[in-house]
């Protein structure tokens, strides 16, 4: 490997682990070699990819790419931890999505990984009070990748939505690092209260499909959520909760299960 190349990389190991696979790409599909060029390898940097293919996917008659571009730019060079996020989230959808085999295809194809870091865009507008243009970007996400989070709520790094039909999460809704949660998950309210109205889901928590957490409730670090449950009580660190309403069934059967992606019941140990 070249110097050049080898400094890149110890430098950024990801941005030039995307690179290497985008050439790969554009030698085994020629027909996508003008897509991968100029998404990829004609920019210098992962914070320039982003920008780009966010604001193409955001853009419309009513909010022009350039735009919006411009807009990323500005968010990308003022908060470094928006791209820090994204590659994290990019490293979780690698190691947890066994459909997943490359750095590349999150920011290619997964509208999961695209739809978060969309909102991470419209939160750091949010923050700033630009929060019509904040909705505008809520707007277009939903509109373009079938997930609705509140520009309000408030996203750790590490994220992996898988598939990505159908998310919804509320305005004072707060979610962990290395949370996984799968499609049609709901993080809502129980009716039209005010104030602090949305679950808060720790760190480490595998949330399965179609599961809803209503409420100003906690979900603790590294338990699990069993798939169409519904869960109107806290839930303790470390347990597997299941059922309409959600009872807690046992142990959570592992010390990462947002990692493990695990979403059998099977040898629980019941909880005394």
């Amino acid at each position: 490997m070249p110097k050049v190349a080898s400094k890149l990389a110890e430098v950024d190991p990801v941005w030039s682990r995307i690179r290497f696979e985008a050439e790969e790409v554009t030698r085994n599909e020629p027909l996508m070699a003008s897509m991968v060029h100029s998404g990829i390898l004609y920019h210098k940097s992962l914070e320039s990819v982003l920008s780009f293919r966010l604001a193409r996917k955001l853009a419309s008659q009513e909010m022009p790419e350039l735009i919006l571009r411009e807009i990323l730019d500005e968010a990308y060079a003022a908060d470094p931890g928006l791209v820090e996020a994204a590659r994290a989230d990019i490293i979780a959808v690698f190691e947890r999505d066994p459909a997943c085999h490359r750095l590349i295809q999150p920011l290619l194809f997964f509208k999961g990984f695209q739809a978060v870091q969309a909102h991470r865009l419209a939160h750091y507008l949010w923050m700033l009070d630009r929060k019509d243009l904040a909705y505008f970007v809520q707007m277009r996400t939903s509109e373009g990748f079938g997930v609705d989070i509140h520009p309000g709520a408030r996203i750790g790094h590490g994220l992996m939505i898988d598939h990505a039909h159908s998310i919804v999460i509320g305005e004072t809704a707060v979610v962990g690092n290395n949370v996984s949660m799968l499609h049609s998950v709901t993080l809502g309210g129980t009716g039209k209260e005010h104030d602090d109205r949305h679950p808060k889901i720790g760190d480490g928590v595998l949330i399965g499909a179609g599961a809803a957490v209503l409420g100003n409730i906690r979900v603790g670090n590294c338990s699990r959520v069993a798939s169409g449950s519904v869960v109107l009580e806290e839930v303790p660190p470390c347990k597997t909760v299941a059922g309409v309403p959600a009872k807690i069934v046992g142990e959570a059967g592992c010390s990462e299960p947002a990692k493990s992606m695990d979403q059998l019941l099977r040898s629980l140990k019941p909880t005394l």
